[in-house]
């Protein structure tokens, strides 16, 4: 071995460090919101009436096929804007869709996953992809498929990070049918923490805090490892299993 490939061995120890410490800072956030709203993320969504249950996956696919129209298009009009901006934007949208109950909360939740998915491929963007790459569009619409930061760890945030995407793997479309699901038993726990009577408001813009900081942290991870996939020649497979050794490491 060079001196060379020491040093790039020992580079990608360090970046994997970095993305496992952003990994199990995203998990802690949802922890703290389950604390504040004194319940367990299991029992939220049976907070919700039957009529939304029935609807949320289907609500949550045309919400994440507005959200990838809209956040696309307004990339040429808006600029990307920094992490913290875009969780005081969406802390501020979930103190509104809190205030009126679950009305208020079913209108927000559609321009809440917009920007969360614009914020997505921002991230995307810091990591050198370009966002209206269709492989990279997919990649953003997969970070929705991590476990969400209500829920407990059964390996999916680790999952979706092995997945592989590619242009012959199928259309934006069959993505979305494949991330809605589980972004529905996400979306509705959210919505069921805005529902609390009294503290809606704040239990909304507490939520929306928790799910743009974790989503943003885990869309750092998932382009990050793709990054260094691409700069040391290592697949994505050997860097994700690194990756969750480091996580347990920590």
């Amino acid at each position: 071995m060079t001196g060379t490939d020491l040093v790039e061995v020992v580079d990608i120890d360090l970046e994997l460090t970095a993305l496992a410490r952003r990994h199990k800072g995203a998990g802690g956030l949802g922890l703290q919101v389950l604390n504040f709203v004194g319940g367990q993320a299991e029992n939220l969504l049976e907070r919700l009436p039957d009529r939304v249950k029935d609807r949320l996956e289907d609500a949550t696919a045309r919400a994440l096929n507005v959200a990838m129209r809209a956040a696309s298009q307004s990339r040429g009009l808006v600029p990307d804007q920094k992490g913290w901006l875009n969780t005081a934007m969406t802390t501020a949208m979930g103190a509104m869709g809190g205030a009126g109950g679950l009305p208020t909360a079913l209108a927000e939740l559609p321009v809440t996953t917009t920007v969360l998915l614009r914020t997505i491929q921002g991230i995307a963007f810091q990591h050198g992809f370009n966002p209206d790459d269709p492989d990279v569009q997919k990649e953003c619409l997969l970070v929705f498929g991590s476990a969400g930061p209500l829920a407990a760890d059964d390996g999916a945030d680790m999952a979706f990070l092995s997945a592989r995407v590619t242009l012959t793997g199928g259309t934006v479309h069959g993505l979305i049918a494949r991330v809605a699901p589980r972004l529905a038993t996400v979306l509705g726990q959210k919505l069921a923490t805005q529902t609390i009577p009294v503290i809606g408001a704040v239990a909304g813009a507490a939520t929306n805090y928790a799910y743009t900081s974790y989503y943003q942290e885990m869309a750092h991870v998932h382009f990050g490892l793709r990054r260094l996939s691409e700069k040391s020649g290592r697949t994505r497979a050997e860097l994700v299993e690194d990756l969750r050794g480091a996580i347990n490491a920590l």
